[in-house]
């Protein structure tokens, strides 16, 4: 999963989940804040009671009357004044049932003691517990909406910023991990970025991608350079063999130890070809401009290799439309390409075999009926100078690292499957880019 992928469901979750919680506390916090506010709004009204009484005296109320009460018409508010007992009362707010004209209603009140003219009283501020809760649910609903509302919109800033924080780590992805090829000819601009962490990041791949060319430069050079100089004392020694070979005084035995000389010379000759081959096709020496047809191309390997097919009497099947065309690649490195995974399926397979050669969209599969390969080799197949060990002396595996190379120089991907026994199967991916693909007709 991505990191913005992973970023995005965080930041959803998180704000799902404060929501969540906000929707399980609100219809507390709601009539808490009503309640806090109806307390308030009490305690001022007991503010302008007292203020009343010091200006105008508690006659004001009292009217010549030893208590005082007045109450709404709805009897949702009152205001009661009495003659209070000797003790002394702190300020209290408490939710009790009082009797209004017969009717018992439930108030939050406000009880106050104090002294006027040397009489106490005490005074009560009361609300119904009724009309404090009646904006409960309107008030809820708009809190909720708010916040969804606040919610949304943090939600999409924090995915654009997000966006916008990690666009410089994709960029590297890009252009650093998943466009380059090796061996990265191109030059690797750094990334804009003001995120230190990017920028070092991004500043490290370029050191050690410049490294990695850096090696492969001069393991390629020495590849060459050293290809070259043995073909000379190669050819220089084959020479001389073949000249004592023509020499009648030679008897069997001499002869025969210069014919297994020759043997290990012819062998060491086409080691130096294979590098040499390789090492050109790394340096892009071929062009890819051809067009052709994949079954002649076929057809043509197997004319060469007819002979050893009937060697060990094989059979042959191929099922490959006319009209698949490549186009955009040299046609001699795909044939060297299907050549020797085609030799391969003749030289590892059982004698009476088979050899099935198929064609699906994109795809060229090469199936055989040899003896396998075992799975700890399947992943070191393709390395230069692998020892084989399928067949005794069957020499150095350098014709399946040429075949990766002519792959990878035109983005092809090779796909094996093997088992022991039963046989092997290599599956030639063709780019779509390129246009390896059957037409229409």
């Amino acid at each position: 999963m991505k990191l913005f992928t992973k970023l995005t469901l965080f930041i959803t979750l998180s704000k799902l989940a404060i929501v969540l919680l906000f929707v399980s506390l609100l219809p507390f916090l709601v009539d808490r804040i009503a309640y806090q506010y109806n307390d308030y709004y009490l305690r001022e009204q007991k503010k302008k009671v007292l203020d009343v009484i010091r200006r105008n005296g508690i006659q004001e109320y009292l009217q010549g009357e030893e208590t005082y009460g007045s109450y709404t018409m709805l009897k949702e508010e009152y205001i009661s004044l009495e003659p209070a007992g000797p003790t002394v009362q702190r300020d209290t707010i408490a939710t009790s049932r009082r009797l209004v004209e017969g009717d018992t209603l439930t108030y939050r009140v406000l009880s106050h003691t104090f002294d006027y003219q040397q009489k106490r009283y005490i005074l009560e501020v009361g609300k119904k517990t009724a009309t404090i809760s009646q904006y409960n649910k309107p008030l809820q609903r708009v809190a909720l909406s708010v916040l969804i509302g606040l919610i949304i919109l943090t939600v999409l800033a924090d995915l654009i910023y997000t966006r916008l924080l990690l666009r410089p780590l994709s960029t590297i992805i890009k252009t650093k991990l998943i466009n380059p090829r090796f061996p990265f000819r191109d030059p690797l601009p750094p990334v804009k970025t003001s995120t230190t962490d990017f920028r070092y990041l991004d500043d490290m791949l370029i050191g050690l991608m410049g490294k990695i060319k850096a090696a492969f430069e001069k393991e390629r050079e020495f590849t060459a350079n050293a290809s070259h100089e043995l073909m000379t004392p190669v050819g220089i020694l084959q020479n001389k063999m073949e000249n004592l070979l023509i020499d009648e005084e030679l008897d069997e035995v001499q002869e025969k130890k210069i014919m297994g000389m020759m043997k290990t010379l012819n062998r060491l000759k086409k080691i130096v070809h294979s590098l040499l081959l390789i090492s050109r096709i790394e340096n892009d020496q071929f062009p890819k401009t051809d067009t052709f047809s994949l079954q002649a191309l076929v057809e043509e390997v197997m004319e060469e290799l007819e002979h050893r097919l009937q060697e060990k009497q094989l059979r042959f099947a191929m099922e490959v439309p006319a009209d698949v065309m490549l186009s955009g690649f040299n046609h001699d490195l795909v044939f060297q390409l299907v050549y020797n995974l085609l030799n391969n399926a003749i030289r590892y397979n059982r004698p009476e075999g088979e050899i099935f050669v198929s064609w699906q969209p994109h795809q060229l599969m090469i199936r055989d009926t040899g003896t396998g390969i075992p799975p700890e080799e399947l992943d070191t197949i393709f390395n230069r100078f692998k020892k084989v060990e399928r067949t005794e002396n069957e020499g150095y595996g350098l014709g399946l690292s040429i075949a990766a190379t002519i792959a990878q120089y035109h983005d092809i991907r090779i796909a094996v499957s093997s088992e022991v026994g039963t046989g092997t199967t290599f599956t030639l991916i063709w780019p779509y880019a390129l246009k390896a693909e059957q037409s229409d007709r």
